[in-house]
């Protein structure tokens, strides 16, 4: 007797072994024909995974985020499949699941043009709807690897020799195409009705730089054809609002070979970068944190102290002097445990809180620089709260309604949570990330808070809270963290002197806001596709003379509204007026403030809003209130 737990804690019991496909059959021919995969006791399976003892059961169908998943992981080898067959020479890779579809990786004589991507996605079709059955089968590596080596295919062989020599490997076999995988599958290749390819790049077999370079596919899959649609309309507006292309558009700032990785602002995009610091420099002042800044480079003794040598100098600058090696600093954390330990500290002084909008260095690889969302120099709105253990929970409820605070001026009103667990290559022992895993998850729970967890994902030092923030075209962000860490304060040295006189460690909360200032002006900048509301808009006002008789009384109220503290710019050129209106429309400017004849007369302007909306005439007066309301509650501009 086979007894199968369901999901709604329903139980069925089976006089015989049987599989996954055949437990959805007897529920339901409904289910039976959605099933794709299955979950026996929290694995995932196929559906043709025999069960032969109680176990816990879910079958998962195309509403599930893992069947998905599994429909993601078969287009993959649909793809190898058509490729095969189309380009028989060609050799297969790997080809895994990313966040929106799947890639894979070939080795073949020429480079793949839009026309072979667009017969290999043709054939695609032509193999899914053959509805052909994917099988499993499971031989020793050894055999797999004299099978690989028998069809020509080096490299999968290569992959399945690294495979200790006493594991078992299982194939997936479709029509005639089989590959090397972990699985699961979809149980026919007719489960697979929407995907799409969308483009070749290069990439290092094994990720290796001095191995070969081959071609990737990237391909998109999903289970229903709106939501690809949906998807590839997406991938459209954010293509519109690349930052890279609105920066040089708009005149904000640019990259060049000389300095790469490294950002040349212009006046205007400086202004956004001023508007975001003094904002969060006030947020530092709200919530207790004194402002401090450490060096550029120190010593590598004291990054060997830190931890960071060992965890992370291939991603540090290095220099020498005088004999002595440093390093640009790639965090601010060491410099702050410094500041820290000038000074004796009680404990009546903690929680202790410092800021700096520090600039640090990281030495990325050239390949993973993208505008301002990777860069080798980048400002943190960085921050180091030294505190007692029973401090945390607060600390970080605090910090919790501060960030969101934040984001809420910024536009963004969805933010999720995640918790980045223990990393294999960390400082500290199981004892200590206990603690602060634990540390973390209890302040969590404190402040009602919902959580996704990241095994692996946390810091050398200590785990971290992650903010994700959703933008205005359901991209997710990661911006915000808090970290608990035990390990840098006692590694370094920093104490405080407790109630009964005895020497303590001090825990180290690290925290950020906006994170790197550059890559959260990026997402501003493409969150508002360049069109900034009033109070970061880096001109907030254009006025305009119609002739050579308003001139003056346009750099009256210029000045009028410079001195109220607007930035506001006047255009005196001797051009028509709508192409003075088109030009700076362009520039997405939130105010186009016309003046003539009449104006002058009346003491007045006439408005128009961005997006081409007239809002009519109006005294200097209201239209200074306008912008102060604007400016206030971090909107704009107001269209009516």
């Amino acid at each position: 007797m086979v007894v199968v737990t369901l999901p709604d804690g329903s139980k069925r019991e089976y006089p015989a072994p049987l599989t996954v496909f055949e437990v959805a059959q007897s529920i339901g021919t409904g289910l039976a024909k959605a099933a794709l995969a299955g979950k026996v006791n929290g694995k995932l399976v196929d559906t043709s995974f025999l069960i032969n003892s109680d176990s816990d059961l879910a079958i998962l169908t195309d509403k599930d985020p893992e069947g998905l998943e599994v429909i993601r992981h078969s287009t993959a080898h649909l793809l190898a499949y058509a490729v095969k067959e189309l380009y028989p020479e060609a050799q297969v890779t790997i080809g895994p699941v990313i966040d929106t579809g799947f890639y894979y990786d070939f080795s073949y004589s020429r480079p793949f043009t839009p026309d072979d991507l667009a017969a290999i996605e043709k054939r695609m079709a032509e193999l899914a709807k053959k509805d052909e059955k994917v099988e499993r089968r499971v031989v020793s590596r050894d055999e797999a690897v004299k099978y690989f080596k028998g069809i020509g295919e080096k490299y999968k062989a290569e992959l399945i020799e690294s495979i200790p020599s006493n594991e078992d490997v299982s194939l997936y076999s479709e029509g005639g195409f089989t590959d090397l995988c972990r699985g699961p599958h979809v149980p026919s290749t007719g489960k697979l009705k929407v995907f799409k390819l969308m483009k070749v790049a290069g990439a290092y077999w094994r990720g290796d730089s001095n191995n070969e370079m081959l071609q990737r596919i990237y391909g998109t899959a999903w289970t229903k054809k709106e939501d690809q649609e949906a998807y590839l309309h997406m991938l459209e507006e954010a293509e519109k609002r690349d930052h890279r292309k609105l920066g040089k558009q708009l005149d904000l700032f640019h990259f060049q070979e000389e300095a790469p990785g490294l950002i040349f602002w212009h006046p205007k995009g400086w202004s956004i970068w001023q508007q975001v610091e003094q904002y969060m420099r006030r947020v530092y002042q709200e919530n207790g944190y004194q402002e401090v800044k450490a060096p550029q480079i120190l010593d590598r003794a004291l990054w060997e102290k830190s931890g960071h040598w060992e965890n992370y100098k291939d991603n540090m600058f290095t220099t020498e002097s005088e004999n002595r090696a440093y390093a640009l600093k790639p965090m601010n954390c060491p410099g702050h445990v410094q500041i820290y330990n000038a000074g004796l500290h009680s404990y009546r002084e903690l929680p202790l809180r410092y800021g700096e909008f520090g600039q640090c260095h990281r030495n990325e690889s050239s390949g993973a620089l993208h505008g301002l969302m990777r860069v080798r120099g980048f400002t943190q709105d960085d921050g180091h709260i030294f505190c007692t253990e029973d401090q945390i929970q607060s600390e970080v409820a605090d910090f919790d309604k501060a960030v969101r605070a934040v984001y809420q001026d910024f536009g963004f009103t969805e933010v999720a949570v995640k918790l980045a667990l223990r990393p294999a290559k960390r400082v500290g022992d199981d004892a200590i990330w206990d603690k602060a895993e634990a540390a973390l998850r209890n302040a969590l729970k404190a402040s009602n808070q919902e959580w996704e967890e990241l095994p692996g994902e946390g810091a050398f030092y200590g785990p971290k809270i992650e903010y994700h923030l959703k933008d205005s075209i359901g991209r997710s962000w990661q911006c915000g963290t808090m970290q608990v860490d035990f390990s840098m304060p006692l590694r370094l040295g920093a104490e405080y002197v407790s109630a009964d006189n005895d020497r303590k460690v001090p825990v180290m909360l690290h925290r950020a806001i906006v994170g790197s200032l550059e890559r959260f002006i990026g997402i501003l900048i493409e969150n508002h596709a360049g069109a900034m509301p009033t109070w970061l808009a880096p001109t907030q006002c254009i006025v305009m003379n119609i002739s050579g008789n308003s001139a003056e009384y346009a750099e009256k109220v210029q000045q009028i509204l410079k001195k109220q503290g607007f930035r506001a710019e006047v255009d005196l050129r001797n051009e028509k007026i709508t192409f003075k209106i088109r030009e700076h429309a362009m520039q997405k400017v939130p105010y186009l403030i016309v003046v003539g004849d009449k104006e002058c007369e009346a003491n007045a302007v006439a408005v128009r809003a961005r997006g081409g909306v007239d809002l009519g005439v109006m005294p200097i007066d209201d239209f200074i209130a306008r912008l102060q309301q604007d400016v206030s509650q971090k909107v704009g501009p107001q269209l009516a």
